[in-house]
């Protein structure tokens, strides 16, 4: 439901592979949930770093 929603990636941007949309999204909905600091999502958790999840956000 939300896929139309997000802006599309560019085809050849620089850079490594990007973290997948659903991931990230993942990742944004938990920091939200638990009210953390984005510089303490765990990369254990797989959502991508904080840093990847707030500037996904802010796109």
């Amino acid at each position: 439901m939300i896929e139309p929603l997000l802006p599309p990636w560019p085809e050849k941007s620089p850079g490594p592979q990007p973290v997948a949309d659903r991931l990230c999204l993942q990742g944004i909905l938990y920091v939200v949930h638990t009210d953390i600091a984005w510089q303490l999502l765990l990369l254990e958790l797989r959502f991508g770093s904080g840093q990847t999840c707030w500037r996904r956000l802010d796109r």
